[in-house]
């Protein structure tokens, strides 16, 4: 969860720069591969 917050908290500074709509879009972009990563890493950090 927090890997996915810090990408998403990225994702909506760089989409500030353009608009309100960018900023949403790439927060929730930056959101699911923040997840995406996040889990992955768990997986390989926790598996053993």
């Amino acid at each position: 969860m927090m890997v996915s917050s810090v990408a998403s908290g990225v994702g909506w500074w760089l989409g500030d720069f353009f608009g309100f709509a960018a900023a949403l879009i790439l927060s929730s972009v930056g959101g699911i591969v923040g997840f995406y990563y996040g889990m992955k890493w768990n997986r390989e950090l926790f598996q053993e």
